[in-house]
Parts: C-alpha cells; sequence; structure tokens
C-alpha cells in the first residue's frame, strides 16, 4: 500500500501565517515546520507539497485529512485528546507555552494574568489559546473574548494597536515573532501551558506515521533537528 496520496509526492495542509513555523517568503513556503517537512521528505525520497488551508476556524483543517485532501497537517499544531480523537499524531516535536501580547502604550503595567482584568482577549478560532482564554474569562481575570477567523490575526493586532482589544493570546514563539515589528505591541506574559506540538495524518495512515517518526527520530540524532531549532527558534534552542 502506498504511503501517500499521490506516489513520489508528500501533500502537506498549513495554516498561513503562523511564524516561526509556517511563512510565505518571497511566494514560496517556509518556517521551521516546511523546512522540517523538507528534511523529512529528502529522507522518504517524497517531493514535498505544501498546501494552504483558508478556513476561519483552526480545526476544520483535520477534515482534509479524512476527506484524503491531504497527507498530512503541519502547522505549529497542539497534540489534544479532541484533536487526536479526529487525526492521528506523530511524536511530540517541539513544546511551547502561550503568550499575551498587549499595548505598551495603553497598558502599559500589564506584567501578570491578574493585571488583564477587564481588558478584551483576541483569539483566533479553533486556536489553543481558546482554552487560556475561557478559563481567564472564568475566573474574570478578563473581561470578554473576541473571536477572529483563523487567518485574521493581522486585523486582531491591528485591533490590539487601535485600542479596540485589550491583549491576543497565542503560542509563545508566533506570537513573539507577529509583534516584533509593531512597536506599540509587547508579549507581556507567558502562560505556562506546556504544549505538545505533532505532525497530523488520517487516523488510518499508521504506516505514513510510523516512516515519518523514524525519519524524526533520526534528526534529531543527526544534529539536523537542532540546526533548524536553532535557526528558527534561537531562544528555545540547546
Amino acid at each position: 500500500m502506498a504511503l501517500t496520496l499521490t506516489p513520489g509526492s508528500l501533500i502537506v495542509a498549513s495554516a498561513y501565517p503562523d511564524p516561526p513555523f509556517d511563512l510565505i517568503e518571497n511566494g514560496s513556503a517556509s518556517g521551521f515546520d516546511i523546512e522540517l517537512m523538507r528534511a523529512i521528505c529528502a529522507q522518504l525520497r517524497l517531493a514535498l507539497q505544501p498546501v494552504r488551508y483558508s478556513g476561519g476556524d483552526f480545526n476544520g483543517i483535520f477534515d482534509g485529512l479524512a476527506k484524503g485532501s491531504y497527507d498530512a497537517v503541519i502547522s505549529g499544531t497542539t497534540i489534544t485528546p479532541e484533536r487526536s480523537a479526529v487525526a492521528l499524531f506523530s511524536q511530540p516535536y517541539l513544546e511551547f507555552n502561550q503568550g499575551v501580547a498587549v499595548n505598551r502604550r495603553s497598558t502599559p503595567k500589564v506584567a501578570s494574568l491578574g493585571d488583564l482584568r477587564g481588558l478584551t482577549a483576541g483569539i483566533q478560532s479553533g486556536n489553543t489559546s481558546d482554552l487560556v482564554a475561557r478559563r481567564l474569562l472564568a475566573e474574570g481575570a478578563i473581561a470578554n473574548i473576541k473571536y477572529y477567523p483563523y487567518h485574521g490575526i493581522a486585523t486582531a493586532l491591528d485591533d490590539l494597536e487601535a485600542g479596540r482589544i485589550g491583549l491576543v493570546i497565542k503560542l509563545h514563539p508566533v506570537i513573539s515573532w507577529l509583534v516584533k515589528d509593531r512597536p506599540a505591541l509587547a508579549v507581556a506574559i507567558e502562560v505556562p501551558t506546556h504544549e505538545k506540538l505533532g505532525i497530523a495524518f488520517a487516523k488510518q495512515n499508521e504506516a505514513l506515521c510510523e516512516a515519518l517518526n523514524a525519519v524524526l527520530a533520526m534528526l534529531r540524532d543527526n544534529g539536523e533537528f537542532a540546526r533548524l531549532q536553532a535557526r528558527w527558534f534561537p531562544r528555545s534552542a540547546g
């Protein structure tokens, strides 16, 4: 049985922009996840075919696995029980926390979750940051949640700059990357969620999952994984 939908190719879906995991540079797919998949494909002698998921809710990306639209999903994807019910995941390849970005000009003193009281959080639909936001809302630590389509992260950050919302929560390396060219914004808090990231496959495609797990282990052993990690996540490498 063929491992992939198209012999000789690996069709991989990602949701852009999600830097430093997935981004478009000069019209081409790039980022840690894409470079990792290129390294994996080189070992498996497959041609990587990145495709863009453009749905408004990130969790909809897994539907394409069941429908046979693509072979795998890699998009800074946290392994959760709900997602594991509909998709098969590789061994975790990275672990990160959530980050909270605020407007330093309008809320200069935010340094802890207790300083968010009265503020509205911007959240991408289907993102695991929603779990953090819902908990903060239930505890009265924030006033409200405003949801954005997954591809609307730039709009959320625009709203944060304009003072229409008070914070944006997203995986720490991603939100750190997204605010680096927005001087008014800064990541003020890191929430220890310890999210393990994995590559997702169709439930029945255990053979492909096992093949990628084996290559992931080899890339760790030969140092290629560490080189990629140091390039894209210099803070977390080592």
